[in-house]
């Protein structure tokens, strides 16, 4: 999208679309977000999102002063599901476990969108209050500011960089995800124990092992981390 503003008082327009839309931010958003999921990330211009809409392609900038501010609110709105439901128990490890997996999970159901959005910080509404929700469970278990904050840190940007790795994989064509896979049977399971004694040894649970996302497993290690900080504390 070339990058242009148009004025503020200029940006609303309530007419129909030719396909009887009326467009909106969020109409906007939702269709980016579609067309992303079924073409990927180089769908997302503003000739095809306005033919997505039925609308004429400049009629994106009166919502949307540039390609960025749409690609935040895209970001936004991948946060903002994921958050969808969602309820503090006031156990603090299954509130984070519950939250970290909402993450990942909204970003796998759209690969081709989080390998754009993964690693953009928006301030935006939904972002906002994620970020508040998270700092809340840490700081009611009873951590100083100075840890929640690291903590907090730690925690988003791995179920962020979890969801950018593991939604790149998935991006890929189901060809190219099918031959890194098999190569943990093909490569590695024929190294010779008198070589790889460590990987023909465990050469089958890692054939089985990679074919799932390690992210469970290191959020684990994570809360598992965060326990023994607040025992320190206490202790």
């Amino acid at each position: 999208m070339t990058e242009r503003v148009v004025p503020e008082d200029r940006r609303r327009r309530r007419r129909p679309t030719r396909q009887g839309t009326v467009l909106s931010e969020r109409t906007i958003v939702e269709t980016a977000l579609h067309l992303v999921d079924q073409q990927g990330a180089q769908a997302l211009t503003v000739r095809k999102l306005g033919a997505a809409l039925g609308a004429d392609p400049s009629a994106i900038y009166r919502y949307f002063h540039s390609s960025d501010a749409l690609m935040l609110a895209l970001t936004d709105e991948m946060i903002g599901r994921a958050q969808q439901g969602y309820r503090a128990t006031g156990d603090w490890r299954a509130d984070l476990r519950e939250i970290g997996r909402r993450i990942h999970a909204c970003y796998q159901a759209h690969p081709q969108a989080a390998v754009l959005a993964a690693h953009r910080t928006t301030g935006r509404e939904h972002e906002v209050r994620v970020v508040e929700a998270i700092l809340g469970v840490l700081r009611a278990a009873g951590l100083p500011d100075g840890e929640a904050v690291r903590i907090y840190h730690a925690f988003v940007d791995q179920a962020l960089g979890f969801a950018a790795l593991d939604a790149a994989a998935l991006a890929l064509p189901a060809a190219a995800q099918a031959a890194d896979l098999a190569v943990w049977h093909a490569n590695y399971g024929t190294l010779s124990a008198d070589t790889h004694p460590n990987i023909a040894a465990t050469a089958p649970l890692l054939a089985v092992d990679m074919r799932r996302s390690g992210y469970p497993t290191a959020l684990e290690l994570l809360l598992d981390a965060i326990a023994a900080r607040l025992d320190t504390a206490a202790g």
